[in-house]
């Protein structure tokens, strides 16, 4: 199952809404926790239906409208989203309401914006688009599972196109309570220092990215994205060697074609060996990258990595910022995603397209 990246619409820590390219100017965090970059959303919305919308409703329509213009698409024939938490902010509204009206003369508009599918519902409503509208809320898997359920539209030839995209917002009490259970460091460190932390935890964020799959190829696409794999609670490393032993018979290449690796690290100690064995024992010599010292940790980041491949394959620039050993790549063809969640596990094959770099 394969398709064709024709649009990207981020939104993140960093100036990533905007920006075709990798920003030049980067943002940093010494609080341990990231928050994103909002844009002016009346370009993009109207004034009185956006007073009335959550903050990562906004964040989400905004993001996949910017999506839409970049892959010059009017209406896709799908819409899929992944969340874990969905719109974590009014469901806290609602829950204090409860408690602050004594369950009495409820609105019904927090509970309502407060399901996981309320985005992608938005977007179909703001688009007019009443075709296939699906939201995972897989935890870790969240985004993985709406890619996959987007490629097998593709590849069943159900539809031609599908908006799909991964958003999570973090809350104060989300911060709050993931911090509680040990997700977060309890020291605080600078974002770029993430990666020689020794300690448990790592720094919370948040995000919005959509992407325009295609069917077919089209003049400025990003990438092709090849392939994902996900692996559930694996007993050791050998069984993502295994997945990524398949993921490359599947498209006929060997370890030795990956021109970059972008690996999930995030300091924690606790968790980031899986990522160093696969490093040192089945991927050797090959360029590595990591991201989440730009955007932090939450359910859906493998989808700012995604974001972050489709644009260094059109540009065949691979930033500085972004390299986490010595090596460097000439040119740029795949890139391998390697992410992690808890126990959720995922890899992500994307390959520049003919005439790019």
């Amino acid at each position: 199952m394969k398709a064709f990246i024709r649009g990207t619409g981020v939104i993140s820590p960093q100036h990533t809404f905007l920006e075709s390219n990798f920003p030049e100017t980067l943002i940093e965090t010494n609080t341990n926790l990231f928050r994103c970059i909002e844009p002016s959303y009346s370009e993009y919305l109207n004034p009185i239906m956006a007073r009335r919308m959550s903050r990562v409703i906004k964040m989400g329509i905004a993001s996949a409208l910017r999506c839409m213009k970049d892959a010059n698409l009017e209406m896709p024939d799908a819409i899929v989203a992944g969340t874990a938490l969905g719109c974590l902010g009014d469901t806290e509204k609602f829950l204090k309401a409860i408690i602050a009206d004594d369950e009495q003369f409820l609105t019904p508009t927090s509970f309502v914006q407060s399901i996981q599918n309320s985005v992608s519902a938005q977007i179909a409503l703001h688009l007019s688009c009443t075709g296939h509208n699906f939201t995972f809320a897989h935890k870790g898997f969240s985004f993985e599972s709406a890619v996959l359920d987007a490629l097998m539209l593709i590849d069943e030839k159900e539809v031609e196109t599908v908006l799909v995209g991964g958003i999570d917002e973090m809350t104060d009490h989300n911060y709050f309570f993931y911090k509680k259970l040990g997700r977060w460091k309890t020291e605080q460190i600078n974002s770029n220092s993430l990666y020689t932390s020794t300690t448990k935890g790592s720094i919370g964020g948040e995000g919005a990215s959509f992407f325009v799959l295609s069917k077919k190829q089209t003049p400025g696409d990003y990438a092709e994205l090849k392939g994902v794999k996900t692996i559930y609670n694996p007993a050791n490393p050998g069984q993502i060697q295994n997945k990524l032993a398949e993921l490359f018979a599947e498209n006929n290449i060997k370890s030795s074609d990956i021109d970059l690796v972008l690996y999930g690290l995030n300091g924690d100690v606790r968790t980031d060996h899986w990522f160093t064995s696969v490093m040192e024992n089945y991927l050797k010599n090959i360029p590595d990258g990591v991201f989440k010292h730009l955007c932090g940790e939450y359910q859906t980041a493998s989808a700012f990595a995604v974001g972050l491949a489709a644009r260094i394959l059109k540009s065949g620039v691979v930033p500085d910022s972004i390299l986490y050993g010595k090596l460097k790549p000439e040119t740029v063809r795949n890139i391998l995603i390697y992410n992690s969640y808890g126990n959720n596990h995922s890899l992500f094959l994307l390959s520049g397209l003919t005439g790019q770099e």
